[in-house]
C-alpha cells in the first residue's frame, strides 16, 4: 500500500535524505588511490552519528555495516572492507541509508578514482546520472510508474549500456524499503498513476555489459554476470503539485 505524505512528513524525510547527502559528499574524499571502502564505511558512521542519525542498513535484514560500496563490477551491497583497496580506474559506487527521528532518507553516487581508464567508463557514469534526471523529470501527478522506468531505460540503451532488472527503486521516508517497486525500464502510460505526497528512491543501477547478475558467497554482492562495469545513482524526491523535488541533495 503506498502511504501519501503530508508537507511536515516531507519535509522531515528531506532532513535525514540531507544527511545521507552529506555522506556521500564526505566519502567522496576517499575515492582515492590506495583508501579503502572501510575508510569511507568508518567516516560514514561518525558523520552519521554527529547529526544525531541511525545508519539504516546496518542490521537491515541482516546487513553487517552502514555503507554499501560496490567496485567496478559490483552493482549493490558490496561489503565497504579494509581489503578493498581502491586503484587508479576503479569505479566506486557508494549507497547510504540514515534514520533522522524516526524517518529515512537514501540515496547512491559513483566516483571515479583518479582519471577513467577509458571513454566508455566516462560514459556509464555520464549517462547513469543523467538517466536518474530524466526518470526525475518525469515523476509527476498524473504520469505513470512506467513513465520513470521508460525515461531512465531509454536514455541508457541510447547509449548501448543495460538497466539491471534485478533491483529497483522504491517508495521511501517511513521506512527503508516502501511501495511502490519503481523499476528503471518500462512502458510509457503504463503502472501505477502517480500522485502528490509520494516520496519515491529513484535508482538507476546500469551495467556496460548485460543485465545479468550473480551474488557473490557473501550472500549479499550483487556482480554483473559477464563482470562488466556498473555505475548506480540515487535521490529521494518528494512528488509535490507543482512537480518533483529532490530531497536528498545539499
Amino acid at each position: 500500500m503506498v502511504r501519501l505524505k503530508s508537507p511536515e512528513e516531507i519535509c522531515k524525510i528531506e532532513i535525514a535524505a540531507k544527511v545521507v547527502a552529506e555522506v556521500l559528499a564526505e566519502v567522496e574524499s576517499y575515492a582515492v588511490e590506495g583508501a579503502s571502502a572501510y575508510d569511507m564505511e568508518r567516516a560514514a558512521e561518525e558523520l552519521i552519528e554527529r547529526r544525531g542519525g541511525i545508519p539504516a542498513f546496518k542490521g537491515y535484514s541482516g546487513y553487517p555495516y552502514a555503507l554499501c560500496v560496490s567496485v567496478n563490477e559490483e552493482v549493490i551491497h558490496g561489503f565497504p572492507l579494509k581489503e578493498k583497496v581502491f586503484a587508479a580506474g576503479d569505479i566506486v559506487s557508494v549507497d547510504c541509508g540514515v534514520v533522522k527521528d524516526g524517518f529515512v532518507g537514501d540515496a547512491a553516487k559513483s566516483f571515479v578514482v583518479g582519471s577513467y581508464l577509458c571513454e566508455k567508463d566516462r560514459l556509464l557514469l555520464q549517462r547513469t546520472e543523467e538517466s536518474l534526471f530524466k526518470g526525475i523529470e518525469i515523476a509527476c501527478a498524473g504520469n505513470r510508474l512506467g513513465d520513470i522506468g521508460f525515461a531512465v531505460q531509454s536514455c541508457v540503451e541510447s547509449a548501448g549500456f543495460s538497466v539491471i532488472r534485478d533491483y529497483v527503486g522504491h517508495g521511501v521516508g517511513l521506512s527503508l524499503h516502501e511501495d511502490p517497486q519503481v523499476p528503471n525500464y518500462g512502458r510509457q502510460n503504463s503502472g501505477m498513476l502517480l500522485r502528490t505526497g509520494m516520496t519515491l528512491a529513484i535508482e538507476p543501477m546500469v551495467a556496460s555489459g548485460h543485465y545479468s547478475l550473480e551474488i557473490l558467497e557473501d550472500g549479499w554482492t550483487a556482480v554483473t554476470a559477464d563482470r562488466s562495469r556498473a555505475a548506480h545513482f540515487e535521490h529521494d524526491i518528494a512528488i509535490l503539485e507543482d512537480g518533483p523535488k529532490i530531497l536528498s541533495r545539499l
